[in-house]
């Protein structure tokens, strides 16, 4: 049974557009032993609601956790708004404000007249407010009004929740709709995909369905065509798709015969409605392409201005050399004039080829060449990546600040929107990006649109990493495209003798391996067992490591499934009893069928931006603590130290163990990454390529080789789709 709390509305402190809101909420009454104690005092609150007035009663059904930063409170899953029974209630609510001009005199005056069931009687009609001398007609019809629309949201509400929709969804759907949002439902249930944020197919058509909406309805047909559309550019990073493709995934989504002339009337249909784009053989959903072509446009404009040269800049990039006793390369050089010449450009190469020491030689230079104080550089400069780790390692390395792009843009983790945006643009002159090659289209178009047309930017990455989770692939189209300045650096640097590992990335990169890759070298080795031997052996490679003085922060196997006797699951599994063996001294919890104990090795897997943690940020459980509702942890993700609660957990993962893709931005100095053909789904040359290079000193590879020659060799994976290239191509000749 869900715990609930009883009592009145104080305060809300927090609320955004879309209906999430904190507050103050005095309990009345509980059947939560835990909240007793709150009896007749107040407690922090946080949910979704339509909305809420101080001072009126609600019956709220939750459970108690701890926030970060409001500490604990009742975390609200849905609510009722309570029509007061006794008179001085009824009373107090005719008086609260909700209703302009009526005063706890005449509320006291209507509350004696009609009696306990005033608010029945006044919703029955309004004209029973009449008998109150002081009441005249336009009165009485305003308080009916407002009774009346009080108790229709809250029915509407409840009347989605029934029909299935979460207490989320149903709160979104009502704050679009209105009154109408009733007849919506029964008319076009499939109309909320569209206008509702966050609502999607395949929930809007379940209940359809329930509802007794025909599987061959025609409003069902172009939704699952929209849907299918935009999975495949989720499960492929592909912009468009073709029509053979967007067939078979609706064909299976609809779950009836469809035949292709059908389908082609029902494609064309949304192309008259502009809703979906075809250039040639290629389909691609308006809003997607409207975000290529944003993207294309914004560039263009960059590209456009002409480059401007910068007197004395050799002399400071001489006096840089000497203050930090380096030697720049002519590539380097150039990157670096280029940079803070052009409004846009890019320094692409691989691991050791000097992005880092770029980066920073453009963060000096740009201060010597302006004259500007430390605070004027913070002000003009902003170093952006797309992780939390990536952020805090190219911080270290250049010792000036760095964000993720979604806390530079001011992400809103309730309403999903950015608050620096193209209506609020940032005072940003010079803009760097490292890691770029893992920003998506989306991400990429929100920072544009956040910036103002003459800034400068400069993106930084590998260009042979594996692209973005999500659609696009920006930094290869950029430097496809030929529109955009770039630097390609190919002299390495942090390369020592007996090394291997940049060698190795090399031949990986280039599809060809040398009978070196099975040798043992200084900071490589692979250690060839069949796959049955691949979790033992490395289970022992890693106690080796612990007993030669390695932490397991500095420790990380990389694999490329979660399935599987030697994925990721079954490893962290084994992995958690040779890093951090149950102790009966160390609190745990089981959550998703997983145990996580103290000092455990966590992996992140999703954005919580307000508590500046990054999908992919790893951190260690300092504390668990359990109440008889709740359990909550510490967890220190390097020096941001958080809380989570049961919400949070989801989203966490032991994190000995983890996905080549995860793993992106940051580095390890010792990585093991197992190779086993049954991963051969997953084995292609991007991926082993983007693992091979987070290892900083000592790289391990065990199992089978034929499972590294396989990956190397495949290279269907590393191409996408994405019209970007061509739209950048053909700006250039307006």
């Amino acid at each position: 049974m869900n715990s609930y709390i009883r009592g009145n509305i104080r305060e809300v402190f927090y609320k955004t557009d879309k209906g999430f809101m904190v507050g103050v909420f005095k309990i009345r009454k509980t059947n939560d032993k835990e909240l007793e104690e709150y009896v007749n005092r107040t407690i922090t609150f946080s949910g979704n609601f339509h909305e809420l007035v101080n001072d009126s009663e609600y019956k709220f059904y939750g459970e108690t956790t701890n926030h970060p930063k409001y500490g604990f409170q009742f975390k609200v899953n849905y609510y009722e708004k309570l029509i007061p029974e006794e008179k001085d209630s009824i009373i107090t609510f005719l008086s609260s404000g909700i209703f302009p001009g009526v005063g706890v005199k005449t509320a006291t005056k209507i509350v004696e007249k009609l009696g306990d069931n005033t608010l029945d009687l006044i919703l029955e009609d309004y004209n029973n407010l009449l008998m109150i001398p002081s009441i005249k007609e336009e009165k009485a019809k305003m308080i009916y009004d407002i009774l009346y629309n009080e108790q229709l949201s809250y029915k509407t509400i409840l009347y989605l929740e029934e029909k299935g929709f979460s207490v989320s969804d149903s709160v979104k759907i009502y704050e679009i709709y209105k009154e109408k949002t009733i007849e919506v439902i029964e008319n076009n249930i499939y109309d909320v995909i569209s206008k509702v944020s966050g609502v999607g197919f395949l929930t809007v058509d379940r209940i359809a369905l329930n509802l007794g909406i025909e599987k061959d309805d025609e409003r069902r047909i172009l939704s699952c065509i929209l849907y299918a559309m935009y999975d495949l550019c989720l499960t492929t990073g592909n912009t468009y798709a073709s029509f053979n493709e967007i067939y078979l995934k609706t064909y299976k989504y609809l779950d009836i015969n469809i035949d292709i002339s059908t389908f082609e009337y029902y494609i064309l249909k949304l192309n008259k409605s502009n809703e979906v784009i075809i250039i040639d053989d290629k389909y691609i959903l308006k809003s997607i392409y409207d975000v290529e072509t944003s993207i294309s446009n914004k560039i263009s404009i960059l590209t456009k201005y002409p480059p401007k040269e910068i007197k004395g800049l050799d002399g400071v990039l001489d006096m840089l050399e000497n203050v930090f006793e380096i030697k720049y390369n002519e590539l380097q050089r150039k990157a670096i004039k280029s940079s803070l010449e052009n409004k846009i450009n890019i320094i692409t190469g691989g691991p050791g080829t000097g992005k880092t020491t770029i980066i920073k030689g453009i963060v000096e230079a740009y201060k010597q060449i302006e004259r500007i104080t430390d605070d004027k550089l913070v002000s003009d400069m902003v170093l952006l990546a797309p992780t939390g780790r990536a952020a805090r390692r190219i911080m270290e390395a250049t010792n000036f600040s760095a964000y993720t792009i979604h806390k530079f843009l001011k992400w809103d983790k309730e309403t999903d929107t950015f608050q620096i945006n193209k209506f609020n643009k940032s005072n940003a002159k010079i803009v760097i990006i490292d890691e770029a090659s893992m920003v998506d289209i989306f991400l990429f178009n929100s920072l544009l649109e956040g910036l103002n047309d003459d800034v400068r930017i400069i993106l930084v990455g590998d260009y042979n990493q594996l692209p973005s989770v999500l659609p696009g692939q920006i930094l290869k189209d950029l430097i496809d495209s030929d529109v955009v300045p770039t630097i390609k650096l190919n002299l390495l640097y942090r390369q020592k003798e007996d090394s291997y590992i940049i060698n190795l990335s090399k031949e990986v990169n280039d599809g060809y391996l040398s009978d070196d890759f099975v040798s043992k070298k200084g900071d490589y080795n692979f250690i060839e067992v069949s796959k049955d031997q691949i979790n033992l052996i490395t289970c022992e490679l890693c106690k080796k490591a612990l007993e030669k003085g390695y932490n397991y922060n500095q420790i990380q196997v990389l694999i490329p499934m979660y399935r599987g006797v030697n994925g990721i699951d079954n490893l962290n599994n084994k992995l958690q009893e040779i890093f951090n063996p149950k102790d009966e001294n160390k609190d745990e919890f089981i959550h998703n069928d997983i145990t996580f104990r103290e000092g455990d090795k966590v992996l992140q897997t999703k954005n919580i931006n307000d508590l500046e943690i990054s999908n992919g940020d790893i951190g260690i459980i300092d504390s668990i603590t359990k109440t008889i509702n709740n359990v909550s942890a510490i967890i220190n993700f390097d020096g941001v130290i958080v809380e989570f609660n049961k919400k949070n957990f989801d989203d966490l993962r032991l994190g000995y163990a983890i996905s080549i893709h995860k793993s992106q931005g940051s580095e390890f100095d010792l990585v093991i990454m197992p190779m086993d053909m049954s991963f051969r789904r997953m084995l292609y040359r991007k991926l082993l390529y983007t693992g091979i290079t987070r290892t900083k000193k000592s790289l391990t590879l065990v199992g089978e080789k034929e499972a590294f020659i396989y990956g190397v060799s495949r290279i269907e994976e590393e191409s996408r789709n994405t019209l970007l290239c061509n739209l950048l191509k053909d700006s250039i000749n307006f």
